[in-house]
């Protein structure tokens, strides 16, 4: 079999807004719906500057648990979708309108979060996971230094949770690599 020689790496973007967001992307339900919470942040740069042009995408199970298998692009208002896409604004801020997540397969309940933004070779991965006793047993957070897990936390304020991302520097939110994963 040849052997194919990979192609340099690129930075991810420019993002051009007219083909990446779409009706209500950051809605993973209704801002109504029994249950829903606002999930926000910032980003920032290593200098702590506002990023205000990254792309945010978040997966996670429902409130029971289960991970829709379809139609995460459809928004009829009433279903959850388990997916949402959401854009910063001129000052690095991002939301979507979700539920807290249940428990998936027995693991401490998360958010996974996908970052895109200038600069970048590849999309990083992180986690938001919401306060609450059942941390302490969650096996990844565990491995992570004590001194840093808090960048994974979100924190809790009015109508949901604050998950603030810090791209690099003192404070850097940690990421994850997964296997298979340039």
């Amino acid at each position: 079999m040849t052997e194919l020689a990979a192609t340099p790496g690129q930075t991810i973007g420019p993002f051009f807004g007219y083909a990446l967001p779409f009706e209500r992307g950051n809605e993973l339900v209704s801002p109504g719906s029994a249950g829903a919470i606002g999930l926000h942040g910032t980003v920032t740069d290593g200098a702590g500057a506002p990023v205000p042009d990254a792309l945010l995408e978040i997966w996670q199970a429902d409130a029971s648990g289960g991970v829709p298998t379809s139609s995460s692009l459809r928004r009829d208002g009433d279903t959850f979708s388990g997916w949402g896409r959401a854009a910063t604004d001129a000052n690095g801020h991002y939301s979507f309108t979700t539920v807290k997540p249940g428990v998936l397969r027995q693991s401490t309940p998360f958010i996974t979060v996908a970052v895109f933004a200038r600069g970048l070779l590849n999309r990083l991965f992180t986690r938001a996971y919401l306060p609450g006793d059942h941390l302490d047993a969650d096996r990844l957070l565990n491995s992570v230094p004590a001194e840093r897990r808090h960048t994974l936390i979100a924190v809790p304020d009015e109508g949901g949770f604050r998950f603030d991302i810090r791209l690099q520097g003192t404070d850097e939110t940690v990421f994850l690599r997964y296997r298979g994963q340039p």
